[in-house]
């Protein structure tokens, strides 16, 4: 399995040679096997590439990502219908009724709101994490009582100050943001890849959406995310916009390893990026059988010291 993150900052040629990615800079040339690579993020205006390059990364299932000119992540190229499969696959999919999708989105929120508490407990907001342990025992097919929504008030409220907005520019919104786009991309890569619509969602339904199931399965992640970025906060975040190190930490984030669970089952720990795709794969048995429960991540072991670290 593709392991490797890749991140282009500085003026770069990037070239296909011998099935490995070349990137040619003033300070040197490297070569990655392009079987290493899962992501390749490009985030530099100053790049070129070849069109031999685009579709060597398409065959081997690589997520290119594009970012604008504010540096957030902005679009992906994405393999397209390499499962052998995939037609049976999507026939499934759209035939998937909607109590069995709204099953689905259960399993999806309490574990959002499970790992949401876990991240307050660490912040050291008991009686917040356990207001949202409630919530997460008491979310009904389709999340119909909008548990997920009042979790996010009281999640966001008491972990950054009751004025915080996702709507706000600092720095903790934009590392938030970064960090999302880049699980979504790898979420999206691994449902193309295993023969999903990706436009066809569980819960999200967005006519303008390419990526509805990629955002209905990120929710778990995002926590997690969460808790990452809080542990490596800088000093200085108030002050500055995220920088070059900011954003090959959160991409580093995609190999960091992860619990995960199925409802209160142990599946063991894995990467994030590995996580990701046992999602997905989880998602595609739920397509042949009458279980409803999904194998997602849960909050990873790095940030049960989090409070220790500088």
């Amino acid at each position: 399995m593709a392991w490797r993150s890749v991140v282009i900052t500085q003026p770069a040629r990037l070239k296909l040679e011998q099935k490995a990615l070349v990137v040619a800079q003033d300070a040197g040339t490297a070569r990655i096997p392009l079987e290493d690579i899962s992501i390749l993020v490009i985030d530099q205006p100053q790049v070129t590439l070849t069109a031999c390059l685009l579709t060597a990364c398409a065959n081997a299932q690589i997520a290119v990502i594009t970012v604008d000119e504010t540096h957030t992540p902005n679009g992906v190229l994405l393999p397209h219908l390499p499962h052998s499969r995939a037609l049976q696959v999507m026939r499934k999919q759209l035939a998937m009724s909607l109590p069995r999708k709204k099953q689905l989105w259960r399993d999806i929120v309490q574990r959002k709101l499970s790992n949401q508490a876990e991240v307050l407990t660490r912040q050291g907001h008991q009686p917040a994490a356990l207001r949202l342990q409630t919530l997460a025992r008491g979310v009904r097919s389709g999340d119909a009582g909008h548990a997920e929504s009042h979790g996010a008030q009281v999640y966001f409220r008491r972990l950054m100050g009751a004025g915080f907005s996702r709507a706000q520019e600092r720095w903790h919104n934009a590392a938030f943001n970064y960090g999302y786009s880049i699980i979504r991309s790898a979420l999206a890569r691994n449902l193309v890849a295993y023969g999903f619509m990706p436009a066809f969602g569980l819960h999200h339904q967005s006519e303008q959406n390419a990526f509805n199931l990629a955002d209905d399965l990120i929710e778990p992640f995002r926590p997690i995310l969460d808790a990452h970025v809080l542990a490596h906060m800088p000093n200085d975040a108030a002050e500055r916009n995220l920088s070059r190190d900011d954003k090959a930490y959160l991409v580093s984030i995609l190999h960091i390893d992860t619990p995960m669970h199925r409802a209160q089952e142990s599946l063991g720990t894995t990467s994030i990026l590995a996580a990701c795709e046992q999602s997905v794969i989880s998602l595609s048995q739920r397509l042949d059988d009458e279980q409803t429960s999904l194998a997602l991540p849960s909050l990873p072991t790095l940030c049960e010291n989090q409070d220790d670290e500088p």
